[in-house]
């Protein structure tokens, strides 16, 4: 009798140890060893080691799900755990997501099988990641038919689907019409609204939960971010905090990106401080998000120095926010450095990363090696040009003044160039002054987008700028005939952060409460800048104005000479200041705050739509190239 419990419990401990060994898998490898041991002891007929065995292959980055599939081909009689995990897995796959209905399909046909609500959940996830309408209603039908049409999870998963196709009324009302709804049902419905961009009825529903988890006000903050809200995202922020909520990477990358929109510098060092403190975890994505904070804040220093910290084997995520960061800073040469330490450090780029790379050829005037990078994209790594690839392309070579070559890169483009496309290029013509070319582009981007004021105030320009007043005239009449009076093009705002508060100005903005103040310090600026050598650009006024005097009022309120003035009003002697602008830095904009930063002796940090400006000492880091 001693002897047969010698003899059952040796195998207990033998198998014991064999399971074991699935947490020390490492590598694809390890797992072929381990299957093998499995089917040699007989253990992959067991369901608890086999299905570890699923999982694993099943993971993304040790296991393959080809062979996750071939595996489970060779269980003689799976059961429905089995086909769970593999579902699943299948299910998180967009490109092999037809395979979790194909293995649901074989249940319903099993005559000792029937699926669960963690079925439902799965098949419905690879629905709405890959699969069809009809596929999905079809399962649908058969959760109704065995009774799950009430049951929390499957209904949570199936408004999760509906909101995947942009259905997202069906979901509402499965949201709706729900018997039991819990933190999940919320969370699924608020993200099917802002992954639709309806942020409002996003919002509404927020507001009307009783109770909110990390994942809640992460969701909320996202969606704000997504439609360019940043101060609501930023005060949604403080307000969680207040709730006694502890947020979570995801909350504090959304948390960065309004304040790397914002230019909220001070905002984001708190931040930064936070996840120091608060011990969390840091992750590529946050890595990223800190580091395109401090890029976008002007600290492109700051910027390197944490992504060295912490970029311990970082995938391409932070890779791309540095060489981001140096194209916009206009340091074309760090960039090509960076993108040659991911190739040794054998760091795939990915599309963007190659989008940030052609950025910073452009913003450095190196059109060869812009050509070059554009090829190797598809020789070295396969990806294809997109249109944004393509329109780095006609902004390089048109900033070159290669405008024949730009547009020849337009008309061989294999998809239909947008109206940023032409854009480009008729912001090329505006700098080198080719009005032949501009007048023909800019009649494209009225057929493309009749309503497309931005372009067709920037051909406005390019005739100002040559004198062309007629022309200019009849366009903006022209404009206003067709699109309405009622319709504007975007005004200029600018905005500048101090200790915490944000200030906002428009073009002859004067509803500052210092406005007195601010148009008397602005008078006595424009005085000492005209003592140092500034002379009026006037060139870009969209319209002829006759009286000089009216002609320099007008440039003098532009939104950002408000908003530099009122933070040296508002600042100590020597304090840097950081202004971020809506549209593009005009010429006498630009030229004006080189001889603000000497006459003040201050370090001036402009950020327009395309770049950052750095002026000081009467200098700036673009070298008059934006």
């Amino acid at each position: 009798m001693n002897g047969c419990r010698s003899t059952l419990k040796r195998p207990f401990f033998t198998d014991h140890a064999l399971l074991s060994i699935f947490h020390s898998c490492n590598s694809i490898n390890h797992i072929k060893q381990l299957h093998s041991q499995l089917v040699t002891t007989g253990l992959i007929l067991h369901p608890v080691p086999a299905n570890k065995l699923l999982k694993l292959l099943s993971s993304s980055n040790l296991g393959s799900l080809y062979y996750a599939q071939q595996v489970f081909e060779q269980i003689p009689h799976p059961d429905l755990f089995l086909y769970n995990t593999l579902i699943k897995a299948h299910a998180l796959s967009p490109t092999s997501s037809f395979h979790s209905l194909m293995l649901f399909n074989s249940i319903t046909r099993a005559s000792t099988l029937l699926p669960n609500q963690y079925t439902f959940v799965f098949v419905f996830n690879a629905c709405g990641n890959g699969l069809g309408v009809l596929e999905g209603e079809q399962v649908r039908v058969h959760a109704i038919k065995l009774g799950f049409e009430s049951n929390l999870f499957v209904t949570n998963s199936l408004i999760g689907m509906y909101g995947k196709w942009g259905l997202v009324e069906e979901g509402r009302k499965l949201f709706d019409w729900a018997a039991i709804r819990d933190m999940y049902s919320w969370n699924t419905m608020i993200a099917v609204y802002v992954g639709s961009g309806k942020l409002d009825q996003a919002k509404e529903l927020f507001n009307k939960m009783q109770e909110r988890d990390v994942v809640s006000w992460s969701t909320i903050m996202a969606g704000c971010v997504q439609v360019g809200s940043f101060m609501e995202a930023l005060d949604l922020f403080h307000k969680m905090l207040q709730a006694g909520v502890k947020p979570n990477q995801y909350t504090l990358v959304s948390a960065l990106a309004a304040c790397s929109n914002l230019v909220a510098l001070e905002q984001g060092k708190w931040i930064h401080v936070y996840i120091d403190k608060g011990e969390i975890k840091m992750n590529e994505r946050l890595l990223a998000g800190l580091v395109d904070m401090y890029a976008k804040c002007g600290e492109i220093e700051f910027a390197s120095r944490v992504f060295h910290e912490h970029r311990v084997k970082c995938k391409v995520w932070p890779w791309n926010a540095m060489i981001g960061g140096f194209a916009m800073h206009g340091k074309p040469n760090e960039a090509i450095k960076f993108f040659e330490q991911m190739k040794v450090e054998k760091v795939v780029p990915n599309k963007v990363t190659f989008v940030s790379l052609l950025n910073a050829c452009s913003h450095g005037y190196m059109v060869e090696e812009g050509k070059f990078y554009f090829r190797l994209m598809v020789s070295d790594y396969g990806i294809n040009p997109e249109i944004e690839h393509y329109g780095c392309m006609v902004d390089l070579l048109g900033r070159a003044g290669l405008l024949k070559e730009a547009e020849d890169i337009i008309s061989s483009m294999p998809m239909a160039p947008d109206v940023a496309i032409w854009g480009a290029l008729l912001n090329a013509c505006r700098i080198h002054k080719d009005m032949v070319r501009a007048y023909r582009i800019g009649k494209i981007i009225k057929e493309l987008d009749p309503d497309n004021i931005g372009c067709h105030v920037l051909l406005a320009n390019i005739y100002s700028t040559s004198g062309r007043w007629t022309e200019a005239r009849m366009l903006r009449e022209k404009d206003e005939e067709s699109c309405g009076r009622s319709r504007k093009k975007t005004p200029g705002c600018s905005s500048i952060e101090l200790k915490g508060v944000f200030y906002q100005f428009l073009v002859g903005d004067r509803s500052h409460p210092q406005t007195k103040e601010l148009y008397l310090f602005l008078d006595e600026m424009t005085t000492k800048l005209r003592n140092a050598g500034y002379v009026p650009e006037f060139g870009e006024l969209l319209l002829d104005i006759d009286d000089e005097e009216d002609k320099e009022t007008a440039l003098s309120v532009h939104s950002e000479k408000l908003a530099i003035a009122f933070g040296l009003m508002n600042t100590e002697p020597g304090t840097p200041i950081r202004i971020v602008k809506n549209l593009r830095v005009c010429g006498d904009c630009h030229q004006a705050t080189k001889f603000i930063s000497k006459v003040y002796e201050r370090v001036i940090i402009v950020r327009d739509r395309t770049r950052y400006h750095h002026f000081k000492d009467g200098t700036c880091s673009c070298n008059d190239y934006w």
